[in-house]
């Protein structure tokens, strides 16, 4: 039982250095423990590019990973459905916030929905940890995310994403 167990973590551990390899960006993954299949794997890898460009506010990767016309519902629209780039680009011109430039970025246990040969829906749970200089102190704020993936052209773009601020707020 012991040696099974310990197997298990081994293999958790491998997944997490063989996913972290050629990342760009300061996230780590998180994985529940099961292999994913190739297609569900380019998919999680989009996905850390994509909040790899959030985190370096680098607005010409996060251009070309996304579709013009992306929609979300994210907390800074107060609940209304943004479309398109131009509400993405006013964050990126004017100042991500405070924990983006600085932060370390965790993706928890991802979840991947196949949605047929071009499209995917993921889901997770973000941790942020950053360092805020206003108190002096190391916080972590927590984010739900799904986003929909349509593949074309030979790479991912994410033409939708909703975003949640959890209830359990900044630690």
């Amino acid at each position: 039982m012991k040696e099974d167990m310990m197997v298990k973590m081994f293999i958790r551990l491998l997944l997490l250095l063989l996913s972290m390899e050629g990342m760009s960006g300061n996230i780590s993954l998180q994985l529940a423990g099961k292999p994913l299949e190739g297609r569900k794997q380019e998919v999680i890898q989009a996905t850390q590019q994509l909040l790899a460009a959030i985190n370096e506010a680098d607005y010409q990767l996060y251009q070309n990973m996304t579709d013009p016309g992306l929609t979300s519902f994210e907390p800074e629209s107060l609940g209304h459905l943004v479309e398109g780039m131009d509400f993405h680009r006013f964050f990126f011109e004017n100042g991500m916030p405070k924990f983006t430039l600085s932060g370390h970025t965790i993706l928890l246990n991802p979840h991947v929905h196949l949605l047929g040969e071009d499209a995917a829906c993921v889901s997770y749970v973000r941790l942020v940890q950053y360092f805020d200089v206003n108190s002096a102190v190391t916080r972590t704020t927590k984010f739900e995310e799904t986003r929909v993936w349509h593949h074309r052209d030979g790479k991912w773009r994410n033409v939708h994403f909703h975003r949640s601020v959890s209830s359990q707020g900044q630690i």
